[in-house]
């Protein structure tokens, strides 16, 4: 796309004229120089572009879009973090291209995996969730060679395993000279964590600029940050001291025993629960101390952590989010699967005193006062403002709703993730979509939400934001601060508790921005130092970030090999890792084991947790005896760091149970480090396997030694949707195989169990023919 010549215009006053493009919907964007500049720097190699909220990255975005259309057979693939963004991307595109909407596709977990397939293929550009084009790209349902263009919004995410990383290296094995553009306001602190997202998006060129820019300044409106402090009320402090009280034993004894150096346990603060945590883990693993000793401890310390977070929940939130905890607490304390830190706090007389001391108390925490007043007075001086209330707990925001509902002129909305939490359930996509349009529009006024409002919502005319609490990382305040002042002045209020964590945490924040603005400087720095091939110099700003070597590195990788894999495996980092080794996924329903590496080898992985899980339940030699009964070759996986010191479980008993799956059910045990590792394993294993026997991937593993009779029921277990008890049901009704298959449909549907489409589907696969490769 020849982009148009930047025009002259006086820095303090932009003239405002619009951009003229191809494939951009005429006078409808505003052209500002900075974002021109940009989108030409970001045509030429994989950018990522760090701009301050509401300067327009999505403009930049949409300008490398309608370049990218000229190529008539490439797709391009617009990924958001949310739903919400998926939504809202997706409309924008639409609403500024001058393509054919139908063209510009939306794809999320609730549409069918077969109607995304249908849409690909249909769609010119599809805007998605990482994780479905994730799940697609593991299942071969769609590949990225017809890609050109790839946009990751809210690009800080590129790290560890989230999904951004995969999509990305696939992108980079299967098209040839793709372009990527990564778009964030905000990515962190660490230089080491921004150039890692450089690395995992195979970024060579950054575009920074700040709010302080002379390009970038004329459009920054102004923002009016400020904070509110409120003081406890007295009748918080008996519960406060009770609960202090608690803590203070805990702590107490792990000082005793050495593992906290603060001089007095009331300094002790959540940073430093959690280096404890760390100290007393350390100890178990080197026996620094009697193994009893250190799984009290390592217990005592879960017990402070639940205390110490209880204190917090008072002191920030109020008694109505303190209730509601100490009551899910005593509910996971008399399940079976509670945890005995739960157990020991819930029958602590102390905490249950403080527990009965909270039902009494019908006090308000003096933020909800303080939140009405502000909201009160903000619609009296504006009618039509628009307001977003943050809060990091769903406890808080539906109780704020409520308070709000009484102000006159306030309409409050509860906006909150999707995901079900105890009985509250979230909202649907649908939902989410529809409180925001309706937010817009002025049907509500006031948003009180959680932190899935925090990234990219576009809700131009909102003239406040309030934080409910402080909140200690600086990419979600930027972030929450990011939604006012984007297309006019707008205000931020803080509310602080004095005297708790609250103050702690609005500081750490501001000294983490602070520290994000010195480090992007220092990168910007080192783009006037190019290297030859166009790349900034990672080395003069952090050490490399070296690649893990596994054993799969040393395999030949012209040998073919599948993998069947159970589908509550299918989103695991270990089957991301054997599709980037080029293994080909096989996705199962499998009634034993995870992974199916032959026709006799069949393997059970499980993470460290687990595995100690499965022992303590005593489900493991349960599962240990199917997986022998199963596969001829069964093999336990059993991944991660801290066998033997993350539960209460001795070593001895540990050890046994290896002895035990080796010794009596012939089961050897491989131990991992991590996905990477087991990933490599199951890679070479399967090669060796299918390389030099030629055996085919089974996905029901066949064993040496059957009767007849239980050879009958095997085969008849395969047929679709038929359980063991199914099989057995079939075979004394028609007393042979042979009579099964020769069975009707109406004969089938007098088996109990057998409805008319199970019996549709057995007889489907018996009657298709055999189709050859």
């Amino acid at each position: 796309m020849p982009y148009p010549k930047p025009s002259k215009t006086p820095n303090s006053i932009p003239c405002f004229v619009y951009i003229d493009g191809e494939f951009i919907q005429k006078e409808t964007i505003e052209r500002r120089e900075y974002q021109v500049r940009i989108a030409q720097s970001a045509a030429q190699a994989n950018t990522l572009v760090v701009l301050p909220t509401g300067m327009g990255k999505t403009i930049i975005a949409l300008l490398l879009i309608a370049r990218a259309l000229q190529k008539q057979t490439d797709k391009i693939l617009f990924l958001a973090p949310t739903k919400p963004l998926v939504t809202q991307h997706a409309l924008f595109l639409k609403e500024f291209l001058t393509i054919d909407s139908s063209e510009v596709a939306m794809f999320t977990g609730e549409i069918s995996p077969a109607k995304r397939k249908a849409t690909w293929e249909g769609s010119r550009i599809i805007v998605s969730t990482p994780q479905v084009i994730e799940n697609d790209l593991l299942s071969k349902r769609l590949d990225l060679h017809e890609v050109s263009l790839i946009v990751f919004d809210e690009a800080h995410h590129a790290v560890g395993e989230y999904a951004y990383v995969f999509v990305s290296e696939m992108y980079q094995k299967q098209r040839e000279q793709g372009l990527a553009l990564g778009i964030t306001a905000s990515p962190g602190n660490d230089v080491t964590k921004i150039l890692e997202v450089c690395k995992n998006l195979a970024i060579t060129n950054i575009e920074i600029r700040t709010k302080y820019d002379p390009d970038v300044r004329p459009y920054v409106h102004d923002l009016k940050l400020s904070w509110k402090e409120v003081t406890l009320p007295q009748e918080f402090s008996y519960t406060l001291q009770i609960l202090r009280k608690a803590l203070v034993e805990r702590l107490t004894f792990l000082k005793n025993l050495g593992m906290i150096e603060s001089a007095s346990p009331s300094l002790v603060n959540r940073t430093k629960l959690l280096e404890t945590q760390q100290k007393v883990q350390g100890a178990i693993r080197s026996r620094a101390k009697p193994p009893k000793i250190l799984f009290k401890a390592a217990s005592v310390q879960s017990e402070a952590m639940k205390i110490h977070y209880a204190i917090e929940l008072l002191q920030t939130q109020g008694v109505n989010a303190l209730k509601n905890y100490f009551q899910r607490m005593g509910k996971e304390a008399r399940s079976k699967e509670g945890s005995k830190a739960s157990r020991t706090i819930m029958s602590d007389s102390n905490l249950l005193e403080a527990v009965a001391y909270v039902k009494s108390l019908n006090v308000e925490h003096p933020k909800i006062p303080e939140l009405a007043h502000i909201v009160q007075q903000q619609l009296s001086q504006k009618k039509d403002a628009k307001i977003i209330v943050f809060t990091h707990f769903r406890d808080t925001s539906a109780h704020v709703v409520k308070v709000l509902s009484s102000i006159e002129g306030a309409r409050p909305v509860r906006f909150i993730g999707q995901a079900a939490k105890g009985d509250d359930k979230g909202l649907t996509q649908k939902q989410q979509a529809e409180i925001i349009t309706q937010f817009k529009k002025g049907t509500y006024n006031v948003l009180i939400a959680t932190s899935v409002a925090e990234e990219g919502l576009d809700i131009p005319s909102t003239d406040l934001v309030v934080f409910y609490e402080p909140i200690p990382s600086e990419i979600r305040a930027i972030q929450r601060r990011g939604r006012t002042a984007r297309k006019m002045p707008g205000k931020v209020i803080i509310l602080i508790t004095k005297g708790t964590s609250d103050e702690a945490y609005y500081w750490a924040a501001k000294r983490k921005e602070k520290r994000m603005r010195s480090e992007l400087e220092l990168i910007r720095s080192q783009l006037t130092k190019k290297t030859e091939n166009g790349s900034f110099d990672e080395k003069n700003v952090s050490q490399e970030i070296e690649n893990q070597k596994t054993l799969g590195d040393f395999q030949k990788k012209d040998t073919p090999v599948t993998i069947a894999v159970d589908h509550r495996e299918y989103r695991s980092p270990v089957v991301k890792n054997l599709v980037m080794k080029g293994a080909s996924i096989d996705p199962q329903q499998l009634d034993v084991g995870d992974y199916v590496l032959s026709s006799r080898i069949g393997i059970e992985r499980k993470r460290v947790d687990d595995f100690l899980e499965s022992l303590i339940r005593g489900k493991l030699f349960k599962q240990l005896a199917r997986l022998r009964d199963t596969y001829a070759r069964p093999l336990l996986v059993i991944e991660g760091e801290g066998l033997y010191t993350k539960r209460n479980i001795s070593h001895n008993a540990i050890v046994g149970s290896f002895s035990s799956a080796i010794v009596d059910f012939g089961i050897p045990i491989i131990t991992t480090k991590d996905a990477i590792e087991t990933a490599g394993f199951l890679y070479i294993m399967a090669s060796r396997e299918q390389r030099e026997d030629k055996k085919i991937v089974a996905v029901r593993g066949e064993k040496t030694t059957m009767s007849l009779r239980d050879r009958q029921q095997f085969i008849v277990e395969g047929l679709p949707n038929v359980s063991a008890v199914l099989a057995k049901r079939l075979l004394d009704r028609f007393g042979s195989i042979k009579d099964i298959v020769n069975a009707s449909e109406k004969e089938l549907c007098q088996v109990n169990g057998v409805g008319k489409h199970i019996a549709s589907d057995i007889l489907a696969v018996l009657h298709a023919d055999y189709l050859t490769e």
